[in-house]
Formats: C-alpha cells, sequence, structure tokens
C-alpha cells in the first residue's frame, strides 16, 4: 500500500512540474507576453529550476531550452523515483542510457498529454464561455495546431471538427510512447 501511494504522489508531483515547464517552454515559443497572469504564475512555480538551468544553457531564439531541460529532468527524477519505490533498489549506471531515453519519451507523453488538456479545455471553454478572459491565451497555444487540421478537413459550417482529430492524434500517440517508455526501464 506505500508503494502505491508513493508512485501516486510521485506521478502527480513530477507530472505537473514536467507539465508547467513543457507549457512554459510553450508559451516562450509562441512569443505569448511574460505579464498574462498565467505565464507570470507559472514562472513563479518554475522560476527555481529553470533560473539556475539559465546559467548553464541559454534559450534560443524560438526554444527555452532551459525549461526544456527542467522537464527531461523532471522525467529522469520521476522515472528513477518510480524505480525505486517499485523494485527497492536500481542500479542507476548499469542503465542509465536506456533512462535518458526512456527519460525523454516521459517528457514527449507529458507534452501530448498537456496537448490533449488544452485542447481540451479550449474546446469545452468555446461552448461554455467563449468570452471568457482566458480564451485569447488558449486560442493563442492552440490554433498553431488546429488551424492545419482546419485547411484539410471539409468545412462542415459551424462545426469545428479538428479539436476532436487533435485529441484523438494525442491519444494514439500517448499509448504509443507510454508503451515503449516503459519498455526501457527495467523494473
Amino acid at each position: 500500500m506505500f508503494s502505491d501511494v508513493a508512485l501516486f504522489l510521485i506521478n502527480i508531483v513530477f507530472s505537473l512540474l514536467g507539465t508547467v515547464l513543457l507549457l512554459r517552454a510553450w508559451v516562450y515559443a509562441l512569443r505569448v507576453h511574460p505579464f498574462n497572469p498565467y505565464s507570470q504564475a507559472m514562472f513563479k512555480v518554475t522560476d527555481w529550476l529553470v533560473m539556475p538551468l539559465r546559467r548553464l544553457i541559454k534559450a534560443g531564439k524560438f526554444w527555452d531550452w532551459p525549461s526544456l531541460l527542467g522537464g527531461w529532468l523532471s522525467a529522469l527524477v520521476y522515472l528513477l523515483l518510480s524505480a525505486l519505490v517499485l523494485s527497492g533498489s536500481f542500479s542507476v549506471l548499469a542503465n542509465l542510457p536506456m533512462l535518458i531515453l526512456a527519460a525523454a519519451l516521459t517528457l514527449l507523453r507529458w507534452s501530448l498529454s498537456l496537448i490533449f488538456w488544452v485542447v481540451l479545455l479550449q474546446a469545452l471553454m468555446s461552448w461554455i464561455q467563449p468570452q471568457s478572459p482566458s480564451m485569447p491565451l488558449l486560442r493563442t497555444i492552440t490554433d498553431p495546431l488546429l488551424a492545419p487540421i482546419r485547411r484539410i478537413l471539409p468545412d462542415l459550417g459551424g462545426l469545428d471538427l479538428s479539436p476532436l482529430v487533435v485529441l484523438l492524434l494525442t491519444q494514439v500517440l500517448n499509448m504509443v510512447i507510454t508503451r515503449l517508455a516503459f519498455s526501457l526501464v527495467p523494473i
């Protein structure tokens, strides 16, 4: 029972941290105004990790490398702690190459989950409360994902199926990547 509780808490804490770091990198890539209240909240939650990493690696023109590195480190610690709780012992050096790759796949899995939830939230908010103050930010974040699909899908009048396509694609990719990531870490 202790291991179940520990795994649950490890999963929640590190998944949320990794997701917020990925969202920070996504917002950086889209050039969302840094004084947006949502951006400010992300900065407050992640600055403790990103600011020291900025001294080691600089952010690029389009990519916030320190945030992505922080997300990858979160995934690595998540996998290490999960393996430790499940097996009771874990040889880090023997499994380090596979663990590095599994952490990258875990970060990709978290990215797909982030895309899923942001697109779902934007779709629901567009039906429930389209004039919400968060809608401009949600549209800014989701439009680069939905616009290419909208160009491919036939025009159905007022019915936009592009969020459904993104949701289905992210879930399928997430299943494939999850299986691959956990097959790399011997527990």
